[in-house]
């Protein structure tokens, strides 16, 4: 890798680190490394390579392949960047990724609902396949806190919602403002606190929405991205929250505010329903007024939210990073066990 990402790995006597000059450089220099010097490289060195980034067009065999980006593959969710570089970006990822899975010796995805997407649009791959779920980092885990009453809430102590998504076109942040704007309408004293990085396109037509709903800045906070560390505070102040997004492959976010004994108003698309089960309300991610009626029934009752923000932390309990590293290897070698015995 380059020198940056190197210094943030530990050390370990087991791991080594080589450090790749054209890793330092300009994306062109890192795309011809990799398709033209790392099968070298791997060949004088490994037994198997490990590329989960998806996309692989060396020579080097045996390699494993992670699917982590779902949204080339879902034409919809694709449409929604209109006439853009980013739909022709995601198209030629969508022909990179399916050719670099129909080559690969193993392929891992992070849920079963991923797979199938997929595997549906691209047909079966001759590889070993594994449903590997990522984790979730210990630092976000927390006890339920006590679910505020409605009643409790005012202007000056009002019923936080949080949502945590870098802002896109299929994460609907525009329509999360329309909905707590339409509570608000209704008496409802609640404030939204919007975090993640924007696409530009998609971030205008945030602002654009911010500025129609709140123009007074009264009840929408949107703060940009933010580091980890910072998040697991955010999480820790907020009473409720939101996840609007319509296309995900593992969705991370969701698996932090579940590990963080939050009650979860969440889109009813994606993967979303089968990590989160019943411990969450759902909506459509694009209606407004079907987001509205979700979060506004998790506001006005709170057993209700002390209930489900149990069942969400306990769901979380199942993903740990170190199920994942250990799942992992052991794919990693089966795949290299099953290439060796058909070279002999």
């Amino acid at each position: 890798g380059g020198a940056h990402p190197l210094a943030r790995v530990a050390p370990a006597p087991w791991l080594h680190l080589v450090h790749e000059p054209d890793h330092d450089g300009s994306l062109p220099h890192r795309l011809s490394w990799q398709r033209f010097t790392l099968h070298r490289r791997a060949a004088a060195a490994c037994d198997l390579l490990f590329s989960p980034g998806g996309s692989y067009a060396g020579a080097f065999r045996p390699f494993v392949t992670m699917s982590r980006n779902l949204l080339p593959f879902q034409t919809a969710e694709r449409r929604r960047y209109g006439a853009s570089w980013m739909r022709v970006k995601l198209t030629l990822l969508r022909y990179g990724q399916a050719a670099t899975y129909r080559r690969a010796d193993g392929v891992i995805f992070l849920n079963d609902y991923a797979r199938d997407c997929v595997l549906e649009d691209i047909g079966p791959v001759p590889g070993l396949t594994a449903v590997i779920p990522h984790g979730v980092d210990d630092g976000f885990r927390a006890a339920p806190r006590p679910a505020r009453p409605i009643e409790s809430c005012s202007s000056a102590a009002p019923f936080r919602l949080l949502y945590v998504s870098n802002v896109e076109f299929y994460k609907h942040q525009w329509h999360v403002v329309d909905a707590v704007a339409r509570l608000r309408a209704e008496g409802v004293q609640i404030t939204l606190e919007l975090i993640g990085s924007a696409y530009p396109p998609a971030g205008a037509r945030l602002a654009r929405a911010i500025a129609t709903f709140d123009p007074n800045g009264s009840f929408v906070t949107y703060r940009g991205g933010m580091s980890h560390a910072e998040l697991a505070a955010r999480y820790a102040g907020a009473d409720a929250f939101v996840f609007a997004s319509s296309c995900e492959n593992m969705p991370n976010i969701l698996l932090e505010a579940m590990a963080s004994g939050l009650p979860i108003a969440c889109a009813n698309m994606g993967p979303m329903p089968a990590m989160l089960g019943d411990a969450g309300v759902y909506f459509d991610p694009t209606a407004p007024a079907s987001i509205a009626t979700a979060v506004g029934g998790l506001v006005r009752d709170a057993a209700t939210r002390a209930d489900l923000a149990a069942r969400a932390a306990e769901r979380a309990r199942a993903y740990s990073w170190r199920r994942c590293a250990d799942d992992t290897m052991r794919f990693l070698a089966a795949v290299a066990a099953r290439h060796a015995t058909a070279a002999h």
